[in-house]
């Protein structure tokens, strides 16, 4: 099978022009082509007057023929032998064992994947999760919201089924180097969780909030049928170690109710805001480290505004919905300012997951139907700019007390409930504090107090927004418009640390721990970490193999050779 990409049409073609356009494209008789299938749709907007669709497809031609076209297109990039995506796992547990069970700590993305994974090849494992299943979770997050109900430190945005990605909006896309297809591994199963499986051929896929709340369901599911164990409002308080050195070895798992749980191989997938978990950690020697993070405001601007930007006279065609955006801008200070988990027709939503601290995240339905546009806008933070909030010098944990000095700040100046503090952009660019909102209403939930922001978070990062964001009018005409909303702040754009791993997926100092996902510092957001969460799933079964069969050839980290 060949595949074909970027085959461009205009946007507002017919649902019959793919098949006329594949045999242009490739100088074939109509009846050469026997089938194909879309695997990619895109668009491409860099003229403005003339948007098209961009297109990626898989063709069904006859053996000899596709021989004749690659020959005759061997200089064309655009058309290749289509790779294989198929996942195969690395290894599979007999169907009687004595291996002890993982345990992997954590139900977001990272931790329901690596558990997935480790019930396919057998291994029934155990999954841990703090918070509450998600149906109770929403109600308590959305209760806290509309302020019906009292913040819960352990039911929240942050905490509980699906992880902090579940009140997002339910970004699929990465990064990150993928030449295994591991991320259509967790697209597929995505889908078959309960995802649209126009999921698997957007360029930029994404879920929405409510819609994640019935895929997670679906992971459990599978879960358990394919044997193994989820207990929620289960929290790690400690781990049990035994030996010192190169002996140290983890032996289990102590619940924050006094149960003691036996593990040989546990799974660390907690995620970025388990500040508690690092404490614990940090004070029983495992290793941990400073990682570099950014913290901002949200910036709340009129839907509308962002699509005539990005789509020109299109804006509003049924085939393209709410418009993204991304932007990037260096300043003078020596600072990056960029946009962050940008939320097209989204909410800015209440993320804390302690008591008398605010945090910003953005959400969206799948539908992103809402008034607003809204994105974080963050500036980065080194390991150096930490090092005065550190309880002593070199504290691994600085970029936490970083995070929750200015998030003491945001709950002081929002009024001390809960409510953030905002700002018209017009007056922030101005440095004086707002007193009333004007044409457009922020809708972060529980509400915004007005204020001047000039204090919510470091100087330099004042400085480098205040030079930033007009900049950023350049690129979409009236983003720098008055009445848009920075609402503060945005504090958890990825975890503050890095719990360094060996080449076995463990963690350095201590045997039997994997560190994993985006609380440990390898990942940012749900495809990375569900791609993590597979990786260190095969680290761990393929460890659990050898111990059942010594010696077993040809199995490494990396699958089978």
């Amino acid at each position: 099978m060949l595949r074909l990409s970027e085959l461009k049409l205009p946007l507002d073609h017919s649902a019959d022009a793919l098949a006329p356009a594949i045999c242009k494209r490739l100088k074939l008789d109509p009846e050469a082509l026997q089938a194909f299938r879309i695997v990619k749709q895109s668009v491409d907007a860099r003229r403005k007057e003339a948007i098209q669709l961009a297109y990626s497809v898989d063709l069904d031609l006859a053996p000899d023929l596709e021989t004749k076209v690659l020959r005759r297109f061997s200089r064309d990039p655009h058309l290749q032998i289509t790779p294989d995506t198929v996942y195969r796992p690395v290894t599979q547990a007999p169907a009687e064992h004595n291996l002890p069970r993982p345990v992997v700590v954590g139900a977001g993305p990272c931790g329901y994947f690596c558990a997935l994974l480790l019930a396919e090849m057998g291994l029934k494992p155990l999954l841990l999760e703090r918070g509450k299943p998600v149906k109770e979770r929403t109600a308590d997050t959305f209760g806290f919201w509309r302020r019906e109900r009292p913040f819960n430190p352990e039911s929240n945005a942050q905490f509980g089924e699906g992880g902090a990605g579940t009140f997002s909006d339910g970004k699929l896309y990465s990064q990150v180097r993928d030449p295994r297809h591991l991320g259509r591994k967790v697209l597929e199963e995505l889908v078959a969780a309960g995802a649209n499986p126009e999921i698997l051929v957007q360029q930029r896929p994404h879920i929405g909030t409510f819609k994640l709340a019935t895929v997670v369901r679906g992971l459990r599911r599978k879960i358990e049928s394919l044997g193994g164990t989820i207990r929620f409002e289960a929290r790690m308080s400690r781990l049990e170690l035994s030996g010192e050195g190169e002996s140290r070895r983890l032996r289990g798992l102590w619940l924050a109710d006094g149960e003691f749980i036996e593990a040989q191989q546990l799974v660390l997938a907690v995620g970025h805001s388990a500040r508690d978990s690092f404490e614990v950690l940090q004070q029983q020697g495992v290793a941990i480290e400073r990682k570099p993070f950014s913290v901002g405001f949200r910036i709340e601007h009129p839907q509308p505004l962002i699509d005539t930007a990005r789509w020109g006279n299109s804006a509003g065609h049924p085939k393209l919905g709410a418009a993204e955006y991304k932007l990037v801008q260096h300043v003078s200070n020596g600072r990056c300012v960029y946009s962050f988990c940008m939320c097209p027709g989204g909410l800015v939503v209440g993320a804390t997951s302690e008591l008398g601290r605010v945090v910003t995240n953005g959400m969206s339905q799948h539908s992103r139907n809402e008034r607003n546009a809204n994105s974080g806008i963050v500036v980065n933070i080194d390991v150096d700019d930490m090092e005065p909030y550190g309880a002593y010098p070199g504290d691994p944990l600085a970029g936490i007390a970083l995070q929750r000095h200015w998030e003491s700040k945001a709950f002081e100046l929002g009024g001390s409930n809960y409510s953030a503090p905002g700002q018209r952009l017009g007056d922030f660019l101005a440095g004086k504090a707002t007193e009333a909102s004007g044409s457009l209403q922020p809708s972060y939930n529980p509400g915004v107090t007005y204020t001047d922001l000039s204090s919510a978070l470091p100087a330099y990062v004042i400085e480098a927004l205040r030079e930033a964001l007009p900049q950023f009018n350049r690129q979409i005409p009236g983003y720098a418009m008055d009445d848009a909303v920075l609402t503060g702040v945005e504090t958890r754009t990825s975890s503050p640390i890095r719990m360094p791993r060996n080449e076995q997926l463990e963690s350095t100092n201590t045997p039997g721990l994997y560190p994993a996902g985006e609380g440990a510092g390898y990942a940012g957001g749900i495809l990375s970490a569900a791609i993590d969460g597979i990786r260190v799933a095969e680290a761990v079964g393929l460890t659990l193999l050898r111990q059942e069969r010594p010696g077993a050839p040809g199995e490494s980290a990396c699958g089978p050779a």
